[in-house]
């Protein structure tokens, strides 16, 4: 256990979902897994060591996945053969499939290879070098995103407000602040004085083990609740707005997140109370027309007939497991990226956004 083996974290925070080493050649990763109970970060050296990394989860979170997938780059820069270009091809194409349904993983990793592709037209030697920056450069931006969106979504957060979170959007899903957690930081900030509810997020209780880890961390006001109680929640009156971070949104305004998301948003929609989503536009995918073409990974079974070693589920049963789900436009009261807010999302406002 203990603080983060890096001299400068670009995270901003004493903790980080991943670093990469100021000699280029290491990632520093917190193995998510083990909190809230072990701080504890692995060091990686290979680009399959990072694929393996995202594929079970010791980092999630679209924007981590996608800097972890910029910084494995660079490692499998360093790694590369006379064919280099080849090489590096190969390895985004093994970072990709780690984990399809994040989009910011396979944007990262596009743009390291645009930027490969520049230095071998200009006949450049620092490869590695120079994908690191760029890495880097995408970490930093990434953490710039997240506090501008987060600035711009609290001014709609009331005083005093009770706020329900899913899943964990914060800074170990980022490269730091955080998305859905940096609109609840920035409220706080702002001295909202808001409280938050946290889906525990079955069934690998990200928000009981991180969000909750990560707002005591900051001294903000949290509770867990089980993810069937949050109807309840909203029908007493607790809950005055809901806010998610997303996988991937489509062109059309769909947003995929964490499974048990469309719950989430259809009982704030029955209830009438805003349901908030806070992405960096990175994870806009505007190739993608509507949520029906966005890719849903189905992990294992064994996620969910199992707690640790005992299983609780039947040996005869099996068990569904799909990691996302998708939340029509209509019932997502405004999305929030660091080019600004889009309200009643359609693919004409979604693309005013682009630039």
């Amino acid at each position: 256990m203990g603080a983060i083996p890096h001299p400068a974290p670009l995270s901003g925070a004493s903790y980080s979902a991943m670093e990469l080493m100021p000699d280029d050649d290491e990632i520093v990763m917190l193995e998510q897994r083990l909190l809230p109970h072990e701080e504890t970060y692995l060091r990686l050296r290979t680009v399959t060591d990072v694929a393996r990394s995202i594929t079970d989860m010791v980092v999630r979170g679209a924007p981590a996945i996608g800097i972890s997938a910029a910084y494995g780059m660079v490692l499998a820069a360093r790694a590369a053969g006379a064919d280099w270009l080849g090489d590096l091809t190969r390895s985004g194409d093994e970072l990709k499939a780690a984990r399809p349904t994040a989009v910011n993983l396979a944007w990262a990793v596009d743009q390291m290879l645009g930027k490969a592709r520049e230095l071998q037209a200009a006949g450049s030697q620092d490869l590695v070098g120079t994908l690191a920056e760029v890495a880097r450069q995408i970490h930093r931006d990434d953490v710039a995103a997240n506090r501008s969106m987060g600035r711009l979504a609290a001014e709609r957060v009331p005083p005093g407000a009770t706020i329900l979170t899913h899943c964990n959007a914060g800074a170990l899903a980022t490269g730091g602040y955080g998305t859905a957690l940096g609109v609840i930081r920035a409220a706080q900030e702002a001295g909202k004085q808001v409280h938050v509810l946290a889906d525990e997020t079955r069934p690998y209780l990200q928000g009981a083990r991180l969000t909750a880890w990560e707002l005591a961390q900051d001294g903000i006001p949290v509770e867990v609740i089980t993810d069937s109680s949050s109807g309840s929640f909203f029908a007493r009156g607790v809950i005055d707005l809901a806010v998610v971070g997303s996988d991937r949104i489509a062109a059309n305004g769909d947003v995929a997140n964490k499974i048990g998301t469309y719950n989430v948003a259809c009982l704030a929609n029955r209830h009438q109370r805003p349901f908030f989503v806070a992405a960096p536009w990175s994870t806009v995918d505007l190739a993608c027309p509507t949520g029906k073409q966005i890719p849903i990974e189905e992990r294992s079974p064994r996620e969910v007939t199992h707690v640790g070693e005992t299983r609780f589920v039947p040996e005869n049963v099996s068990a569904r497991n799909p990691a996302f789900d998708v939340t029509p436009a209509e019932l997502v009261t405004a999305i929030f990226t660091e080019r600004g807010a889009v309200e009643a999302a359609t693919g004409e406002t979604m693309s005013k956004l682009a630039g």
